[in-house]
């Protein structure tokens, strides 16, 4: 909220310039007592509940009047055109930032429907992992599938959805594109549920992991042997993201807008699956040269 009542100052700021009305004084916006009442909330290292409640209720008054006299300007006279395309479309952004806000603090609600995190990327959702370094995350969320070393992008999606979903629907992507079902499919925890076992079941596919319910007192060393190969066969997928953030800039995305940044995820995995391809081809190369020269050796006579 102190990013958006800065960007209306800067919006009231341009229309009163244009506008050029002298007989009428500039409106008070009261920007150094606003962010001298931010940074005594911000720079505290865990600011109580109380403290922040009054900081989110006096930011949200400096909003309201900054809102309030852009109305009053536009009446005035001044006109949107006058601002850019991005200061329209952080104008719109700011208004249901502020009726978000609101509705939660009248409600003392922590979470909204479609909340706004960013202004310049209002796209952008909170996802809640619970890791220890992060326990909330920002940006989309992917969905993907490993097959033969080549990763596959099944979907990418802004909003915190649940990927359980997605099992079927990746199963039957690949059944049309190679014409049969998989022998088995090697997936993480959250996708092994009863609806899935039983649909994969019905098909002659092996699900990896143990069965649900509580872990038998004697596991055959056979059972655990298969468990290990499934987890190592399932930490390809996992490899594949650690090398699409290391090596390819997974994890430093620049673009701001939802399309653009889609389309930098979906090139990321296809440089990536490209140059798996490269060394294929090239330890394919090696291979047929040392194994014509084993065969056929060369024989020099000086």
């Amino acid at each position: 909220m102190n990013e958006a009542r800065e960007q209306t100052e800067e919006i009231i700021d341009i229309l009163y310039e244009e506008l050029d009305d002298n007989e009428n004084k500039k409106p008070r916006t009261y920007r150094n007592i606003a962010r001298k009442e931010y940074l005594d909330v911000a720079k505290k290292r865990r600011p109580s509940k109380k403290q922040r409640r009054k900081a989110i209720k006096r930011q949200l008054q400096y909003l309201k009047r900054n809102l309030s006299y852009i109305d009053r300007l536009l009446a005035s006279g001044a006109k949107l055109e006058w601002l850019s395309a991005q200061k329209y479309k952080i104008l719109l952004v700011v208004n249901e930032v502020y009726r978000q806000q609101l509705f939660m603090y009248e409600n003392s609600l922590n979470r909204v429907d479609d909340r706004i995190v960013s202004l310049t990327q209002p796209h952008v959702r909170p996802i809640v992992r619970g890791k220890a370094g992060s326990s909330v995350e920002f940006g989309a969320k992917l969905s993907a599938s490993c097959y033969e070393g080549y990763v596959f992008l099944d979907r990418i999606s802004w909003d915190n959805f649940n990927e359980l979903s997605d099992l079927k629907a990746q199963i039957e992507a690949f059944k049309l594109a190679t014409g049969y079902y998989p022998e088995s499919v090697h997936v993480d925890q959250i996708y092994r549920t009863k609806d899935n076992r039983k649909w994969c079941k019905e098909r002659g596919i092996r699900i990896s992991g143990l069965p649900l319910g509580r872990p038998p007192k004697n596991i055959s060393e056979e059972t655990k042997k298969q468990t290990q190969l499934d987890e190592r066969e399932r930490n390809c997928i996992e490899w594949k993201f650690g090398e699409a953030k290391r090596r390819y800039s997974l994890a430093r995305l620049m673009t701001k807008l939802s399309n653009t940044s889609e389309t930098a995820i979906a090139i990321n995995f296809l440089v990536m699956n490209l140059s798996a391809l490269l060394r294929r081809i090239i330890m394919t190369f090696f291979c047929i040269y040392f194994r014509k020269n084993i065969l056929f050796p060369i024989f020099r006579f000086e």
